[in-house]
């Protein structure tokens, strides 16, 4: 009997030693995969020995070469950590060699192919990809743009480092949301420089007017740094990949020996899919206590990144001449546009009651963990969000391929709406520290979603936002709560921001008894007085605001529909509200 043979026997004869009902599976790293284990008690249950399982992951950590996936024939399973476990997408990085002020090693080829990243982490702590500036204040501003030629004119001394880069890349700030800018061409004359870019997204970003590079305001025009290139390698903490000699740099910092330093590069993008279908969704499942890891986010180097908001990428785009008119007393219509989501850590789609409590989530490039359509009930409970790139926990559609981002959607099978979500009691830290236009929490067209007693802090932009659209027509939105959320410490790149964030009509939705404060101050932004505590953009309609409690009555209501009511927000509220916000102890 060969050793996989054994260890299925094993699992089997510890699932039939325990109650018929219950089959217990437990799973070591190295030794039976979370894979394979799921795989036996499907077998089990067709084997009618048992209907529910319990995966117990043994402490260690389980590095994969693909997602773990859960489908329909994994329902009424709990997976649940029995000391500390941790999933990743990692791979280490070793041997290193030193040369000069830099350490340079040569990067495994990983599953048979050369391994390409973004993200790179040391000693636990992630090191910075190789930039032109220490000091974001410090960032360069563009000087004027020409759409038609799809060109950025810029300070020639800004990129003048990089004129023979093959694979650079800017980052341009842009109001609510930043673009990466993969570089095609750079033309010094004089003390300028033309700037063009690769398609698709230099297409998609010159033709979208929302947003925009944003010249000619009083010393605000957007700032951009430049990133991945050889020659920008200058800073300890640094770090460049040479994608065609597959050979990594870096500048270590101070205090760190390369020689035993755990260095650990992202593989995979994801990590656990659940995937039901929507008449035979994934139902009953729980994960518990699970450290998930270390991915990486790689269409920002394929495809370049020009997001629409809340991390949405634009895949067409254009402005429309002249504005058209909509029903409803919604306002004058001058673009369109269609979005692509961020990839995902952790992507829920199809699934009835599944859950993640006492979970962390922690070094992941874009979005930690996403909840998409065909949602119905489960929750996030005590979890920890830190490092993330992108948002942290996303939730409900933003519209399908197909669907232009200022239709009302309203779909025939309302089954696709995430409905009945609860978000409670979760940790938000350090978040949209790539994409800085993302999100703490963002929740786009869901219905009966809970975001209840959250902490978010350090956040690049909006820490809640909840709804979208742009229109005041009603439409899958409706009956939401935001209530006892502690934000702060929040827009730390971004400006046009809130605490807590609203669009779109959502009849019967109630933000109440959150505490919002202590805003950063970037001097880079396009305007420094565009920030608030509580905004209800664009069609915001039906939704009552009450008893959140801010330092002042810095609120914006741009473009708001029908039905709003606003109640006893500010300084004076209750102090009780103050002291109830934030997370809840855990129940045993």
């Amino acid at each position: 009997m060969d050793a996989r043979s054994l260890l299925i026997a094993a699992a089997l004869a510890t699932a039939v030693a325990a109650q018929a009902a219950d089959i217990r599976i437990d799973v070591e790293p190295g030794e039976f995969t979370i894979e394979q284990a799921l795989q036996q008690a499907r077998l089990m249950r067709l084997h009618g020995e048992g209907d529910s399982a319990i995966l117990r992951l043994k402490s260690g950590t389980y590095r994969l070469s693909q997602p773990i996936v859960l489908r329909p024939e994994d329902s009424h399973t709990r997976i649940e950590a029995v000391g500390q476990v941790r999933v990743s997408g990692g791979v280490a990085i070793g041997r290193w060699q030193k040369k000069g002020r830099l350490w340079v090693a040569d990067v495994p080829e990983w599953n048979g192919r050369p391994l390409e990243f973004r993200q790179l982490w040391v000693n636990g702590r992630k090191a910075v990809r190789a930039h032109d500036v220490a000091d974001f204040e410090q960032m360069h501003r563009i000087r004027s743009m020409d759409k038609a030629k799809e060109t950025l004119y810029v300070p020639a001394e800004a990129v003048r480092k990089i004129i023979r880069a093959s694979h650079a890349e800017m980052v341009l700030h842009e109001m609510w949301c930043v673009a990466n800018l993969r570089i095609k061409d750079i033309r010094i004359a004089g003390d300028s420089a033309a700037v063009t870019f690769h398609n698709p997204e230099s297409h998609v970003h010159f033709m979208h007017p929302w947003p925009s590079p944003m010249t000619g305001t009083q010393g605000h025009n957007s700032a951009f740094y430049l990133t991945n290139a050889a020659e920008l390698l200058d800073e300890p903490g640094e770090w460049f990949l040479d994608t065609r000699a597959q050979r990594l740099y870096y500048m270590p910092r101070e205090g760190e020996d390369m020689r035993t330093a755990e260095v650990v590069a992202p593989a995979l993008e994801t990590l656990m899919r659940v995937v039901g279908t929507p008449d035979r969704p994934v139902a009953d499942v729980s994960v518990t206590g699970i450290t998930f890891c270390h991915t990486t986010w790689m269409r920002p180097s394929t495809h370049g990144h020009a997001p629409l908001q809340a991390g949405m990428y634009m895949t067409e785009a254009y402005k429309i001449k002249p504005q058209i008119s909509r029903p409803n007393g919604d306002h004058k219509l001058d673009n369109q546009g269609w979005v692509g989501r961020p990839a995902a850590a952790v992507a829920v789609d199809a699934a009835t009651d599944m859950t993640f409590s006492g979970c962390s989530f922690e070094h992941c490039a874009s979005t930690a963990l996403d909840y998409h359509t065909f949602i119905r009930g489960g929750g996030i409970s005590h979890c920890r969000f830190s490092d993330i790139g992108g948002t942290a926990i996303l939730a409900g559609t933003f519209g399908p391929e197909g669907h232009e981002a200022h239709l009302p959607y309203l779909p025939a099978d309302m089954r696709a709406v995430c409905t009945g979500l609860t978000i409670s009691d979760n940790r938000i830290d350090d978040a949209a520290n790539e994409d800085w236009g993302c999100l703490g929490i963002g929740a786009g067209y869901v219905r009966g979603i809970r975001i209840t007693h959250n902490e978010v802090s350090n956040v690049s932009y909006t820490g809640i936002s909840l709804g979208w659209g742009w229109n005041q027509q009603t439409c899958a939105m409706a009956d939401n709560l935001v209530s006892g959320n502690l934000i702060h410490h929040y827009a730390r790149h971004m400006y046009d921001t809130a605490g807590i964030y609203t669009l779109g009509a959502q009849p019967h939705t109630f933000i109440e008894e959150n505490v919002v404060s202590d805003i950063y101050t970037p001097g880079y932004v396009h305007d420094p007085e565009h920030w608030f505590y509580l905004y209800t953009d664009e069609g915001s309609s039906y939704i009552t605001v009450r008893n959140n409690w801010t330092p002042s009555e810095k609120y914006l209501k741009n473009a708001n529909g029908p039905g709003n009511t606003w109640q006893n927000n500010g300084p004076a509220v209750a102090d009780s509200i103050k002291v109830h916000a934030g997370p809840r102890p855990s129940i045993p």
